[in-house]
């Protein structure tokens, strides 16, 4: 049977990417790190990793060794946390990924409220433009806007929001004679993206007679950002037009900063997602704070009846 402990152990060896500095981090000596990996490799008959003299580096077999013992330590916190959780409330840690703009203005919120509500609950929030892994990240949960791709995690649909072509009157001013009024002239707009989108830039666009047509940029966009931050302070300075969520957007709109172009005119719509590690166990302090997320979600959502709810 194996030693959870061991385990433990090894993954902290992966992540330090040596001796010395997992037993830093396990608050353990080096030489007791050391026995325990020759250990743990010498019960499974195989190379878990390579040594150097500055470093340990994981074979192939010891790679995904690792992943399975992510999941498997994984498991166990869970269902220690719901044992727990049935006698003192939820605890242990809730770790969770999302993008920086939509983590500030709603999860972020929630996750404070949620931490009120659980006292005893440890919470963990990682704001990145990136798509991060949820099982080497560690992480319980991860917020995705957008398509979601394929996946071999759990995934929810929180909600939907409205993307807005969106420019400065400065931009307006410098680069077009008169308001921009058709799709044609959107298409030879100078365009700011996100680095992810592929290019030529196209989407399906909803017409005001309610055809359905392929939108294309004419040209590849003149400038791209990796955050829909960036996009948006970009589009405020006049750099072009950009693509971005009704959420972020809707303040600066009612302010005259930016200008929402084709009013008229749908792009698709894009969704929110709470994905979670397809496990066999789901955690109670998972369950629960997609649930309250959501519910925080639809409360303030705007009324049907506006325009573009």
């Amino acid at each position: 049977m194996l030693n959870m402990q061991r385990l433990e152990i090894f993954v902290a060896v992966v992540e330090a990417g040596s001796f010395t500095g997992a037993a830093q981090t396990l608050g353990l000596s080096r030489a007791v790190v050391s026995v325990n990996i020759k250990q743990l490799e010498k019960k499974l008959g195989v190379s878990l990793l390579t040594r150097s003299t500055r470093r340990v580096a994981v074979t192939d077999t010891g790679e995904r060794f690792y992943l399975r013992c992510l999941q498997l330590l994984q498991d166990a916190e869970l269902l220690l946390d719901d044992v727990r959780s049935d006698h003192t409330g939820l605890s242990g840690l809730l770790r969770i990924t999302t993008t920086p703009e939509y983590g500030a203005r709603v999860v972020v919120p929630a996750l404070s409220a949620f931490a009120a509500r659980h006292p005893q609950l440890r919470i963990q929030h990682v704001s990145s433009s990136k798509n991060d892994d949820l099982i080497s990240g560690r992480f319980d949960v991860a917020i995705r806007l957008g398509q979601l791709a394929d996946s071999t995690h759990h995934a929810k649909l929180m909600d939907w929001f409205d993307i807005l072509p969106v420019a400065s009157t400065a931009y307006l001013t410098a680069h077009h004679d008169a308001p921009i009024t058709d799709l044609k002239q959107l298409q030879s707009a100078r365009w700011i993206a996100h680095s992810r989108l592929a290019r030529p830039l196209s989407w399906q666009v909803v017409t005001p007679a309610g055809k359905n047509v392929l939108f294309s940029a004419d040209s590849p966009s003149t400038i791209m950002a990796d955050s829909a931050a960036s996009l948006l302070a970009f589009a405020r300075s006049g750099a072009g037009v950009a693509l971005l969520p009704a959420w972020l957007v809707q303040e600066d709109i009612a302010s005259g900063v930016l200008t929402q172009l084709l009013p008229d005119h749908l792009f698709p719509r894009q969704g929110i997602y709470a994905l979670y590690p397809n496990t066999r166990h789901i955690s109670e302090k998972v369950r629960k704070f997609i649930d309250f997320l959501q519910e925080r979600i639809r409360r303030s959502a705007p009324d049907p009846g506006s325009p573009h709810s």
